[in-house]
């Protein structure tokens, strides 16, 4: 996985969710820039998180985000890797412990793109966000890092207790009901 792949699976990406169909285009145009990977793109850069389920699809991982304040699927910077599912794996390590994990099916699961807010010399920049679906094949692994406040399975059916209107979480939810 590289550039040029991540590039072809978003052309050929195919989605019901008109957000997504949006992002496709910002993605491909993001792509152009030599650092796109790289956090010194200050007006955006590639992301990738770990939507992780229970394997009966009723659970997914979510942890509660210290400087965020809220809860999210792990993930985080490519810190320059192009290869975007082993950055998700990376995050979903550090942040859950989580590490014997299966893909569902062959490519991402969800892109968006979503603002994050200034913070220190930082501006206020996108997080232009690859996410792929997995299946903890030991959901026990699961455990908290100095990154979040809290780390936690949560029912698919109780995600908006935790996520509030966060959309791009409730599309996955929405997917995860589909597969």
């Amino acid at each position: 996985m590289n550039r040029e792949w991540l590039r072809s699976e978003i052309e050929k990406y195919h989605t019901p969710y008109k957000e997504e169909e949006k992002y496709k285009g910002r993605f491909l145009d993001l792509l152009f820039f030599d650092n796109c990977f790289e956090r010194s793109l200050l007006s955006g850069h590639i992301t990738a998180s770990a939507w992780v389920l229970t394997s009966d699809f009723n659970q997914v991982a979510l942890l509660h985000h210290k400087k965020l304040d809220r809860w999210l699927q792990p993930g985080g910077h490519a810190d320059g890797d192009e290869n975007v599912k082993r950055v998700a794996l990376k995050e979903l390590q550090e942040e859950t412990g989580i590490t014997d994990v299966s893909l569902i099916g062959d490519s991402f699961f969800d892109i968006d793109i979503h603002s994050i807010p200034q913070r220190k010399d930082v501006p206020e920049h996108d997080h232009y966000d690859i996410r792929f679906a997995f299946i903890a094949n030991k959901p026990e692994q699961l455990k908290k890092n100095e990154e979040s406040n809290e780390v936690a399975w949560i029912a698919i059916d109780e995600l908006e207790q935790h996520v509030g209107n966060d959309t791009s979480v409730l599309r996955m939810k929405e997917k995860t009901l589909k597969l």
